[in-house]
């Protein structure tokens, strides 16, 4: 504690906002810490994002193994070296990590190795990894700490020591029988992929459907599209207790309408969420707050309840997306200088890297209807997109909410292959305010998916016809 080194920006933790304001401000000469306690980068290149795509593209090539003959290609349908795609994702890994290492350099950011704790506020104590401590003081400080796998206290599951996210995609082996729990993104994610790597899977989900906020026509494709690929899924099904130990062998006791189930695999994947990583980290001590669900509160400017303190992506309760956290980014860095940057009302799209995958933007037709917003629906099959039949992915469909009383575009949903390519351009035309008679009317090169769009936008009902919600 005693003489603090000064900063004009220290920031705890290098994820995607984090690493963003270190670089831009350290460009513009202020003298900026980052403090990572594991990941450089953090978790999208090391053990998230990019990594799992990585994975899931191998498991992709492998399907088309499968599917040789359907393309007049004969090749060996032989077991999978998970080595090989586990090497293959590490070496995409140790080049972003140089990558960051080379961003630090050059913009003069300071990267601190350790663990780090407020100690009073604006103040961090570091353990360093090298050995020693170092006190940072900072006249603004940034908490970029994310989140981490959930896994819940339902009797031994944690004794069972399941696997994350990241210890799956660093398996050396195919598992014989994987148990999936969630249905979420992650869960299906690597479900799929897991299946098209050889493995046995089966997926628990409590709701009554996988990614169960969604539309009912989208929740039926993905499930249909998962037991399509020999995926055992158990929706609506409540898990009581494990016994076991994953890797080995496992055994889920659960509940479904009423009765018991009890699944047996060799490998067990918790996906059931994700939870801020505040604790630990001397928030107390900051003057900082956290909610009910252990995000630090901040306001619509990402300020916290500390003066001069800031938070940004997951820790912050932000949308648990990168990109997402990049504009967090852009939000802080502008706002520190004095504009008036907010959070609220933005447009925020995501998209599932399932096979094919599931993009949205903007209202769904659940969300129109809760909120009571009456639309005009088009929508049309994958197998409409020329293109989709060129490649013979054409499972799924594209859809478009327009308003009722007008031209605007309330939102985006498409189920196919490219989806979130595809996503993009509409987002853009709503982030413009173009009317969907842009799409429709543009003339857009054939064949490609985009070009889907004015397919679907000329399936918009004629506004006279339909009667308001």
């Amino acid at each position: 504690m005693l003489n603090p080194e000064e900063y004009d920006l220290v920031i705890l933790g290098s994820g995607e906002a984090g690493k963003y304001l270190a670089w831009t401000l350290a460009a513009q000469g202020k003298r900026v810490a980052v403090i990572e306690r594991k990941y450089i980068g953090g978790s999208c290149p090391n053990i998230a994002c990019l990594p799992s795509k990585n994975f899931i593209h191998s498991a992709k090539v492998a399907s088309y193994f499968r599917r040789g003959t359907e393309f007049g290609v004969t090749a060996a349908d032989g077991p999978i070296d998970m080595a090989v795609v586990r090497d293959r994702k590490r070496k995409m890994v140790d080049g972003l990590v140089a990558m960051h290492l080379h961003k630090y350099r050059a913009s003069g950011a300071e990267l601190v190795m350790g663990r780090g704790m407020f100690v009073a506020p604006k103040t961090i104590a570091v353990i360093l990894h090298a050995g020693g401590t170092r006190t940072l003081r900072g006249e603004n400080v940034v908490i970029s700490t994310g989140s981490r796998a959930r896994i819940d206290n339902t009797l031994g599951l944690k004794d069972a020591q399941p696997l994350t996210h990241v210890e799956a995609l660093e398996l050396d082996h195919v598992p014989g029988h994987l148990v999936v729990l969630g249905g979420g993104y992650i869960g299906l994610e690597l479900a799929q992929a897991m299946r098209r790597l050889g493995s046995r899977v089966t997926i628990m989900e409590r709701n009554s459907s996988v990614i169960h906020r969604e539309d009912r026509d989208v929740t039926d494709a993905l499930e249909e599209l998962l037991r399509d690929e020999g995926i055992d899924v158990y929706t609506g099904t409540t898990l009581d207790r494990v016994e076991g130990k994953s890797g080995e062998s496992v055994r889920l006791f659960a509940t479904r309408g009423g009765a018991e189930v009890v699944i047996e695999g060799t490998h067990l994947l918790v996906a059931g969420g994700r939870v801020p990583n505040t604790d630990r980290i001397g928030l107390e001590a900051a003057g900082v707050e956290i909610d009910a669900r252990g995000h630090v509160k901040v306001d619509e400017r990402l300020q916290t309840t500390a003066t001069g303190v800031w938070a940004v992506g997951d820790c912050a309760g932000s949308p648990y997306f990168t990109h997402v956290a990049f504009d967090d980014f852009r939000v802080v860095r502008d706002n520190m200088a004095g504009a008036n940057r907010v959070t609220t009302g933005r447009m925020v799209p995501f998209c599932l890297f399932t096979d094919p995958e599931f993009a949205r933007v903007g209202l769904s037709e659940t969300e129109a209807r809760e909120k009571g917003i009456a639309y005009r629906l088009a929508k049309i099959p994958m197998e409409s997109v020329l293109r989709a039949r060129t490649l013979s992915e054409t499972r799924g469909f594209m859809k478009a909410l327009i308003a009722a009383d007008g031209d605007r575009i309330l939102g985006f949903t498409t189920l196919g292959v490219e989806a979130g390519e595809v996503m993009a351009v509409v987002q853009i035309a709503m982030t413009c305010g173009m009317p969907y008679t842009g799409l429709r009317d543009a003339v857009l090169t054939h064949p490609t998916i985009a070009e889907g769009l004015v397919v679907l936008f000329s399936a918009v009902p004629d506004r006279r016809l339909i009667a308001t919600l």
